[in-house]
């Protein structure tokens, strides 16, 4: 009995040594209770030997800032070299690093204010004690992932997730700025809670709690309404788009269905006076009309799968198609494997400069032409989307192009500056190329994703 009864004693009062032992471990699971809730929220997908070594490095080195350094400086500094971990570690956008501390740091302060309040009250004792005995502190941090863990159950049962590739510029930027000020005002709560949790009011803290709670469900709430509502825009934008390409290639089979027995005729025609260079010209000016109608059948949210994609090039289809350009589209792989190796935002930002460059071209010539390819060469390990427009200037230097404010097109018109972003892009991405050639009919821009 003596033997537990020493042991009981070294658990159940302060003892600093054997508390930083006991927490040692606990360290680690906080590190994975905290990823599977912040990578479920905000879909954050990674390899498993990746979130390894996260829980590895954070739980060391949370471990070490938590129980060396003082606060508010361990604050401080466990919440940016929390960030940093989740950013280039777990390979995701600031944003979304900065939405994952502000989602770990607030549960642990909501569950850590109701646990430390409830064996507070549960064992009538000091808070000093809860918070130095290791059997207290242990069975109360226990709890707090317990809780945490299981809202990561409910979360991922009901599969909410909060999207943030599809949202604006401008919502990414107040997302920013929102949890920038509610890290602050946790922050705050957490000075407030280890100095003077002991000494204020049980109301007080409960209304800190519920108020900390409030503002992380409103919170969490409009983000994923505020997403919602960026995917309904942008799926009503893209069933416009659609709903256009379907009205013109309506009309354009009605046209067709219509003529057909006048284009019969017309070839008939070449055939009884035995013209075959007459019918050559005949069929290629009939091969053309038939390409259009080709090509809107491909302009499909069901070919081009990626919405944000689709957008671009329906936008474009439309603005050469008003200005007499034919577009030739072969779409030969599964669009959004392209989100899988580089940002999306950028690759549409590269796509819609070089098809507005290939527009203003080809626009100048006679023979207006834009050819536009979509393949994967899994042997290379490689995506290319290659662009060929008509052109008129021969002389144009492919070097010289990618230059800052030089541009072919009229000043008024043209900042010169779309090339020279996307070499920036390019200097950005080490397994991104583009390569630039031309000969006496066509100007060719091929870009390379590798992986």
């Amino acid at each position: 009995m003596e033997i537990f009864q020493t042991i009981w004693t070294a658990i159940s009062t302060p003892n600093e040594l054997l508390l930083k032992f006991f927490i040692f471990p606990l360290s680690f699971i906080d590190a994975t209770v905290n990823m599977l809730l912040f990578t479920t929220i905000l879909n954050i997908n990674c390899t498993k030997k990746f979130k390894v070594i996260y829980i590895i490095m954070w739980g060391i080195i949370g471990y070490i800032i938590r129980n060396f350094i003082p606060d508010p400086y361990g604050v401080f500094l466990n919440s940016v070299v929390g960030l940093a971990l989740v950013k280039f570690i777990l390979k995701t956008s600031w944003l979304k690093a900065l939405l994952a501390g502000f989602i770990s740091i607030s549960l642990s302060i909501i569950f850590e204010l109701f646990m430390l309040r409830l064996y507070l009250v549960a064992f009538n004792i000091p808070y000093e004690l809860v918070m130095t005995a290791p059997f207290y502190r242990f069975l109360m941090i226990s709890s707090i992932y317990l809780c945490v863990y299981i809202l990561y159950i409910i979360i991922r049962y009901f599969k909410f997730h909060i999207n943030l590739e599809s949202m604006s510029k401008k919502n990414k930027i107040l997302f920013f700025i929102t949890t920038a000020l509610g890290m602050l005002a946790i922050g705050s709560q957490i000075y407030i809670m280890a100095f003077y949790s002991d000494k204020m009011p049980i109301g007080i803290t409960i209304l800190s709690m519920l108020s900390l709670s409030a503002y992380f469900v409103i919170s969490i709430y409009s983000l994923f309404n505020t997403n919602k509502l960026d995917t309904t825009s942008r799926s009503l934008e893209e069933a416009q788009l659609y709903n256009k390409t379907l009205t013109i290639l309506h009309d354009s089979m009605r046209g067709f269905k219509h003529d057909f027995h006048n284009i019969v005729q017309g070839i008939g025609g070449y055939i009884d006076r035995n013209d075959m260079e007459g019918l050559n010209r005949y069929y290629k000016q009939l091969l053309q009309d038939c390409n259009r109608t080709n090509n809107l059948t491909a302009l499909s949210p069901n070919v081009i799968n990626n919405p944000a994609i689709y957008n671009v090039m329906a936008t474009n289809y439309y603005r050469a198609d008003e200005n007499g350009i034919q577009i030739n589209l072969q779409v030969l792989m599964d669009l959004n494997e392209i989100e899988q190796h580089m940002k999306i935002y950028e690759f549409t930002r590269i796509l819609g400069i070089l098809m507005d460059n290939a527009i203003e071209a080809s626009i100048e010539c006679e023979e207006k032409i834009i050819n536009v390819l979509f393949r994967k060469e899994a042997s290379r390990h490689r995506i290319i989307m290659l662009i060929e427009n008509t052109y008129l200037n021969k002389d144009i230097d492919t070097e010289k192009i990618y230059e800052k404010s030089y541009s072919t097109k009229s000043k008024k018109t043209n900042s010169g500056i779309g090339l020279w972003e996307v070499r920036q892009i390019l200097k950005r991405n080490n397994n991104l190329n583009l390569f630039t050639t031309k000969d006496d009919t066509l100007f060719k821009q091929q870009f390379e994703i590798y992986y």
